[in-house]
């Protein structure tokens, strides 16, 4: 397996995420005015307007859930998945305004963060669009030793961004911005200040190149630019997910990933071992919470082949 040469535009950046926007702008007008408890069965309605008026997230959903569940996806699946990405939009509304006491948040593998971070240790975490990010930012906010800075690419995010902090400016996260000159000395830097910085790592910019990986039975491209990172700057590094359970609940995981001592100097053997446990956590945790992860185009489709 080799970083394929010719990597145009990805799919998932011609989106603009114009559906997460309108959601997030829709739910924040509502919940800020009538609470989480009266707002909740509006997200059910948005979810079944979703999913009747998206046609393309709902085909890319039912494939996505085929190859996770084993078989074909119901209506019901597909609603399930919808249901569980505009909850978590909605409850950033309220992580967002320090509201914790709505959630039933538990995390597991954090006790390892917290040791590392305690010493002053910068780590990275390497997370996924699986579940809620802003649970975790939650947690770094519930406990003051831990400093979160986000390394992500702007392109398809700034207006997201925009509106997050229109809700609360307060919460604003440290952006790092990758795929600007600039970004690996500041990750750098932050890390060397002792702060986790979190990169949502299975999508990246059109200039990055990619691995084919499997993945829930076929071969899905995986950004390399995050692993690279990882293998440059030899911190520590944890997978991450803030997965949404349902209700009030959501579980927050982090797991250790290891650069291999054995493979020396060898850099495209790291990053592609590090990839391989990466993409192995992350299928598993598709598998136990299938309707978490939200990326609704073809993620299967290489990035090399021409765009429908």
């Amino acid at each position: 397996m080799t970083p394929s040469r010719s990597t145009p535009r990805p799919e998932w950046m011609s989106q603009k995420e114009r559906g997460s926007l309108t959601l997030l702008r829709i739910m924040t007008w509502l919940s800020l005015r009538l609470g989480r408890r009266l707002t909740r069965p509006v997200v059910a309605l948005i979810a079944l307007y979703f999913l009747l008026t998206a046609t393309a997230a709902r085909r890319a959903s039912a494939s996505y859930l085929a190859r996770c569940l084993g078989r074909p996806a119901t209506w019901r699946d597909l609603y399930r998945h919808m249901h569980a990405f505009a909850s978590t939009v909605h409850d950033r509304v309220y992580l967002l305004n320090d509201r914790f006491e709505l959630f039933d948040i538990r995390p597991t593998g954090h006790a390892a963060l917290g040791q590392l971070n305690g010493e002053g240790q910068g780590l990275l975490l390497l997370g996924a669009h699986l579940g809620s990010f802003e649970a975790l930012r939650a947690l770094a906010r519930h406990h003051s030793q831990f400093q979160l800075s986000v390394a992500m690419y702007l392109e398809n995010a700034r207006q997201i961004h925009d509106t997050l902090a229109a809700i609360n400016p307060a919460a604003a996260p440290d952006i790092i911005a990758l795929g600007q000159l600039e970004a690996i000395l500041t990750l750098h830097q932050r890390l060397q200040e002792g702060r986790m910085v979190g990169v949502l790592a299975d999508r990246a910019s059109g200039s990055d190149q990619y691995l084919e990986m499997s993945f829930l039975g076929g071969l899905a491209p995986f950004p390399c630019g995050p692993f690279r990172l990882a293998v440059m700057l030899q911190q520590p590094i944890f997978f991450m997910t803030g997965l949404y359970r349902g209700g009030r609940r959501y579980d927050l995981h982090f797991e250790p990933l290891h650069l291999d001592p054995a493979l020396g100097r060898d850099r495209e053997a790291q990053i592609h071992a590090l990839m391989a446990q990466y993409v192995a956590r992350l299928e598993r945790y598709c598998r136990e919470a299938p309707y978490n992860w939200f990326n609704f185009y073809d993620f299967w489709q290489s990035p090399a082949s021409p765009q429908a």
